[in-house]
């Protein structure tokens, strides 16, 4: 089968379309062709060697997995040759954990493109128990661009957020993947939801994705914005994917006994706050990854009502993966960009 592999760390470049042997199918387990595979920024860390500087090589990336299913394995009761199925990202290896919940807790748990062989392939294999029937009935590239960015929004806003009809909610980078699906999350569950974006084009995308209130943090103050929007309260929750030395400012953004949920560091690893406010502000930080498959199964509804829309910038095909990383880098993408291994 074909796969865009990578022999070391680097820049986009790294990645080449090789042709490798076909996962093993094994008992228990789904083999999946791949028909789309969203391309996340964990990919572009991972191949800069900023996850795992031990990865062994050659190695194919990739978390999101969305195709038919092209044969079954001993025992696998719940799927039919044909069926469009999503695959989750991640899951524990160890099936004596897979009743763990969250599944990210599990000590097994691995994520696919990481610690498993990744999506950017004609084909994957998954346990069946890691596997869901896609009922949305939309474009496989569309499906393709969601399970990551709204597993990490249903964690975020809903579980660890505790989101809730009435609230406001603040989003970072309302404009890309996760943030555009955040806002959705948010107001599916009947928040009042306000963002940052750095570019116009961007602005666009939060306001489709139905965003209150829209702050370019290129030009304004989107604390003193925020701080006003509330009335001087600060919000419930801010969803912070940026990380880096503004996280100080998430803080102060959030009201007394409010929450900060952690999903990435766009903008640096590091950070720094002053605990004064953090402690006397009685303040929660909390870091969250994926949701489960029974949550990404409960919002399927939504997706299929239109309450929660993929917006994909472009798709494009295995050979093309270098492309994809190199507009992931520069951030130049109007929505997910999506690999099609069959195209």
């Amino acid at each position: 089968m074909k796969a865009a592999v990578i022999r070391s760390f680097g820049d986009p470049d790294v990645l080449k379309l090789e042709e490798i042997e076909q996962p093993e199918l094994k008992a228990g387990q789904v083999l999946i062709k791949v028909k789309a595979a969203l391309v996340n920024r964990l990919d572009h860390y991972i191949r800069l060697g900023e996850i795992d500087p031990n990865l062994l090589f050659p190695h194919v990336l990739g978390l999101d997995a969305v195709g038919d299913v092209a044969e079954v394995g001993a025992g696998v009761s719940r799927f039919k040759i044909g069926e469009r199925v999503i695959a989750m990202p991640g899951y524990p290896t160890d099936p004596a954990e897979f009743k763990v919940r969250p599944a990210t807790s599990a000590s097994t748990y691995a994520l696919r493109g990481l610690q498993l062989q990744g999506s950017y392939a004609q084909y994957i294999v998954a346990p069946q128990e890691w596997v869901l029937s896609d009922t949305t009935g939309l474009p496989q590239e569309q499906v393709g661009s969601l399970p990551v960015p709204l597993l990490t929004s249903i964690r975020a806003v809903q579980i660890s957020g505790e989101v809730k009809h009435g609230d406001h909610v603040l989003v970072h980078a309302g404009g890309s993947a996760t943030g555009v699906t955040s806002i959705q999350v948010a107001k599916a569950l009947g928040a009042t939801v306000a963002t940052t974006v750095r570019s116009s084009e961007s602005a666009a995308m939060a306001e489709s994705a139905g965003a209150d209130l829209i702050i370019n943090s290129s030009s304004e103050d989107y604390l003193q914005l925020v701080k006003k929007w509330t009335a001087g309260r600060g919000v419930d929750v801010a969803i912070d994917s940026l990380g880096g030395k503004g996280f100080a400012q998430t803080i102060e953004a959030v009201k007394t006994q409010g929450i900060v949920v952690a999903i990435g560091f766009m903008a640096g690893t590091e950070v720094k706050f002053d605990i004064r406010n953090f402690f006397f502000g009685q303040k929660q930080i909390r870091g969250c990854l994926n949701a489960d498959i029974e949550d990404l199964a409960a919002w399927l509804t939504p997706i299929r009502e239109g309450k929660i829309r993929a917006i994909v910038d472009s798709t494009l095909p295995l050979a093309e993966a270098a492309e994809a990383h190199r507009r992931i880098s520069a951030n130049t993408a109007k929505g997910s960009i999506v690999l099609m291994p069959w195209q």
